[in-house]
């Protein structure tokens, strides 16, 4: 295996480096976590960072400067599958990452409201009510009856009275929804309009090469219905909804799709165009866990894929930054209550660091850090994940957010202090194992 991969480093946070003029206030403030459980590496928690570190350096220089003069927008936009889709894990690192500066709280940004359709399940931090279930799309199935977005799903409405409800659930967190956005089309020429407490609004602009239509309100809100009056015979398809506002600040966007593979993102003909409302500063992959279920898992293809979805995200934002999550440790079913251990995390684990590399970007080493092969029955033993040994339970959920989220602190902090992502040479596995593309990293 050709040894691509030199000059990875591990990033540990260096209070102080000496750097004349280095910004010395942290970025982010480490949350407290639980730290008892004695299979999970707590030591290996850390972004690992690529020899090229230009984009990130860049990425934590623009957050920076938003705090520091109070102007400007950092986007951070998370895609995955199941384990993004349930909410908990983005919503947990969105938490963080807000609360440790309130101030500079921006727009939700994207939504979907997944639970319109039957038995799909939505992100705990809004709530969707929808009386009449509407019909669903999502980028995993063979044939797609509706063309999708960044959000990879879609619901279609043809009853004369759908409408779909949307509450912020989070009474802490502020969004001042003041700018939104429906994303969709009918062939039929369908407008959908919105009600609030205060009343009924038309769109305020309409994109039909996009798909968007714009509200802008004269207050902001925390609720609001979106109509699609379809008469009979009609129909409208929608991709997404765009919750924004005009303040200064982060903005953490989720966007999963249960059992979705990075494949099924590339099917998706309007996500470069949704892509452009944010123009994202950091993508935080996670998608690999159904893309490595099966017994033929093709790292080669695996990595071909990834690297065609990074670079339809560099059309829109060229100097977006990357994160790679490693998948879980998990089990496949055999038969009934009879699990064994998917050694595909193993690949997965490697091409995430040549992802890296190649991206000059970063990674979040899910599989080292939860404990190594075999470790998700250790949590499962521990109540931190479901009895199907490949989702977490909430608890557990929360856990592997906070653990995200202390090692993008970390990152965060170094920069602050020192000014610069950078290297300094030390080996830290001794004796180079030629299988493995970890053992040539650099350490901090």
């Amino acid at each position: 295996m050709k040894r691509i991969l030199r000059g990875i480093v591990y990033l540990y946070i260096i209070m102080s480096c000496g750097v004349v003029g280095a910004q010395k206030q942290p970025l982010l403030s480490p949350v407290a976590m639980d730290s008892t459980h004695p299979f999970i590496r707590y030591k290996a928690n850390t972004l690992h960072i690529a020899s090229d570190s230009t984009l990130l350096s860049e990425f934590f220089s623009k957050w920076n400067q938003v705090l520091t003069t109070g102007q400007g927008n950092v986007h951070i936009v998370h895609i995955g599958g199941s384990h993004v889709q349930a909410g908990t894990l983005p919503n947990r690192i969105r938490r963080n990452l807000l609360l440790s500066s309130p101030e500079y709280v921006a727009d939700r940004g994207m939504v979907f409201p997944y639970s319109a359709a039957a038995k799909c399940n939505n992100p705990p931090d809004y709530r969707v009510h929808c009386p009449q279930r509407m019909e669903l799309t999502r980028n995993v199935y063979k044939t797609l009856e509706a063309e999708l977005g960044l959000c990879g799903i879609a619901v279609t409405a043809r009853d004369t009275s759908t409408f779909i409800d949307i509450v912020m659930a989070e009474q802490d967190i502020d969004y001042a929804n003041s700018r939104i956005v429906v994303l969709g089309y009918s062939p039929d020429h369908v407008v959908p309009f919105l009600q609030t407490e205060n009343g009924t609004y038309r769109p305020s602009h309409i994109e039909a090469g996009t798909r968007r239509f714009l509200f802008n309100l004269p207050t902001t809100t925390d609720s609001f219905r979106i109509v699609l009056p379809c008469e009979q015979g009609q129909s409208f398809v929608l991709t997404g909804v765009y919750l924004g506002n005009q303040r200064a600040g982060l903005s953490y966007h989720s966007i999963g799709v249960n059992g979705a593979a990075v494949p099924d993102y590339l099917k998706c003909n309007y996500l470069k165009t949704d892509l452009r409302m944010m123009k994202p500063d950091m993508v935080v992959f996670g998608i690999g866990i159904n893309d490595a279920s099966g017994p033929n898992f093709d790292s080669a293809a695996f990595f071909r894929n990834y690297m065609q979805l990074v670079d339809s995200i560099r059309e829109v934002s060229p100097r977006c930054a990357f994160v790679f999550i490693t998948n879980n440790d998990s089990y496949r079913r055999v038969k009934r209550n009879t699990y064994s251990v998917n050694r595909n995390g193993l690949q997965v684990q490697q091409v995430c660091y040549r992802l890296a590399e190649a991206t000059g970007g970063a990674v979040w080493d899910q599989f080292e850090v939860m404990g190594g092969l075999k470790s998700m029955d250790k949590w499962r033993v521990a109540k931190l994940a479901q009895n199907d040994r490949v989702h977490f339970t909430r608890t557990g959920y929360l856990l592997v957010g906070d653990l995200f989220y202390n090692a993008l602190a970390s990152a965060a902090n170094h920069f602050a202090s020192c000014g610069a992502l950078e290297s300094k040479p030390t080996r830290i596995n001794g004796k180079r194992n030629v299988n493995d593309e970890r053992s040539d990293y650099l350490s901090y």
